[in-house]
């Protein structure tokens, strides 16, 4: 039986998403400099990917995303994997995932009246298979039908495998989206849309995040839940509050710890100073987030600042005014 988003929300007011897969893959000795990236991990190392899984459970996580963003059956079978073992490999991520949530249920999360955790099911862009970092631009130049039939088979197996929700993630394209939407609602899966923004109004194609909402305001009645991630925290308030105007869909964000990546290098730079994630985190709460977590370059410890901002957030409870 699959966890119900609705559910989840009731039981924890606020859900926490997990971190990074790949920070924490790395600070635990796995090497993922190749084009699979964290995909690699499913192959190479599964058990640390159950691993950090665990952690974040610990950490305070209420939901988790699978180690399939960039696992694509393309992407797999260029590494020298049959179709049959790619194919597995991305099923593999759900029922790792699922291991770690019922070892963790069962030694501290039943006993410690937590919620039981989602599985995220994660279905990354186009642009995450080209490791070009074009899903930091989107118009890949290549037509529906060709992101239709590249999404599809990829969704059937991580929503056959077991994922609670199907998360379309990382999204730089209002097209994509919508095409990766189309294949869930003909599937009759729940999922989630989080894009990736280039600023605190527009995704990276240039499309205003209102208008993203919007287009998803009818038609749609797996969807779940809207948000933004793999953006910088600073545009994360202004971007909520945009989407808040746009949809009656809960919210959900995710950003960067708030260092800066060069796609060129492949490597993160110091952001300078700013609030803590946990500062952050409040604020996102009092404007209307239902569920925070972290991507690039969170851990562990950047959750137990979002669980914090939680307790304090519902503590205080709900803001005078609407937009917080």
């Amino acid at each position: 039986m699959r966890v119900s988003l609705d559910d989840a929300l009731k039981k924890a007011g606020i859900l926490i998403l997990d971190g990074s897969m790949s920070s924490a893959l790395e600070a635990l000795g796995c090497d993922l400099r190749d084009p699979l990236w964290t995909a690699r991990a499913l192959v190479e190392c599964p058990g640390l990917v159950e691993q950090v899984h665990r952690d974040y459970f610990r950490a305070g996580a209420d939901c988790g995303i699978t180690c399939s963003y960039q696992a694509t059956i393309p992407g797999l079978m260029a590494k020298g994997l049959s179709q049959m073992e790619a194919e597995e490999a991305i099923r593999q991520s759900v029922h790792i995932f699922r291991r770690a949530r019922e070892a963790w249920w069962a030694a501290e999360g039943a006993s410690a009246g937590r919620t039981y955790p989602l599985c995220l099911g994660s279905v990354g862009p186009y642009g995450a298979y080209l490791a070009d970092g074009s899903e930091y631009r989107g118009n890949y130049g290549v037509s529906a039908s060709f992101l239709r039939s590249f999404h599809r088979r990829r969704m059937e197996l991580l929503w056959e495998a077991g994922s609670d929700l199907l998360l379309m993630e990382t999204q730089p394209s209002l097209l994509e989206a919508q095409i990766q939407a189309e294949i869930a609602e003909e599937m009759g899966a729940d999922y989630w849309i989080s894009f990736s923004c280039r600023d605190g109004g527009h995704i990276h194609e240039g499309d205003s995040i209102q208008a993203c909402a919007r287009a998803f305001s009818s038609g749609y009645s797996h969807l779940k839940m809207l948000g933004v991630n793999c953006t910088p925290p600073e545009y994360i308030l202004p971007l909520l509050e945009k989407l808040r105007e746009a949809t009656d869909l809960p919210l959900a964000v995710y950003p960067n710890s708030g260092e800066i990546y060069d796609p060129e290098t492949k490597a993160w730079h110091s952001g300078g100073q700013g609030p803590s994630f946990r500062e952050y985190a409040f604020g996102w709460m009092q404007a209307g987030a239902r569920a925070v977590g972290g991507c690039c370059r969170t851990v562990a410890s950047h959750i137990r600042q979002i669980v914090a901002a939680r307790e304090a957030f519902l503590q205080a409870g709900p803001p005078s005014h609407p937009c917080g």
